[in-house]
């Protein structure tokens, strides 16, 4: 009977621990996963920001987020990128169409719509770490040069990255 009884104190010992293992990795490794974020960019012939604007201009983010440019407005509006960080993909997304960008590489990304680009249609995208603002700066300058209107849309938004 004492046998008995010892198996069945160890094996309760062995199951305590067990469930004391388990509780101690939920905790290191984290019980709760972190999940992407998904940013909508409204494409809009008007909004708070004027005449033909992506809403909001500036969007921060983390690693493995996705950046959706929706038309809220027919207008003919498509995303293009201008800049992105060495090692991101590039994009055009048709006019009028909702795209889903995600955005793999840390740095900041400049785009534009193309159809109204000499409006200043433009727009900024911080992920993680800036690790390239000063290439986005240059690049700013260079597209906002061919804006006729909003000369300074670029700027403002670039002025957002910390």
């Amino acid at each position: 009977m004492s046998s008995s009884t010892s198996n069945n104190g160890s094996l309760h010992r062995k199951t305590m621990l067990g469930l004391g293992a388990v509780a101690i990795a939920g905790a290191t490794f984290g019980a709760t996963p972190t999940l992407a974020a998904e940013h909508v960019v409204e494409m809009l012939n008007q909004g708070p920001g004027g005449a033909m604007v992506f809403e909001p201009s500036f969007v921060k983010a983390e690693v493995g987020d996705t950046v959706v440019f929706k038309p809220a407005q027919a207008g003919g509006h498509n995303s293009k990128s201008t800049l992105v960080p060495d090692g991101a993909e590039m994009w055009n997304t048709a006019p009028d169409t909702e795209t889903k960008i995600e955005l793999s590489v840390e740095g900041v990304y400049v785009y534009v719509c193309q159809p109204h680009l000499v409006m200043g249609m433009s727009g900024v995208i911080q992920v993680g770490a800036a690790s390239n603002l000063e290439a986005a700066k240059a690049s700013a300058a260079q597209t906002s040069a061919t804006f006729a209107l909003n000369k300074d849309r670029l700027t403002t938004a670039l002025a957002q990255v910390q």
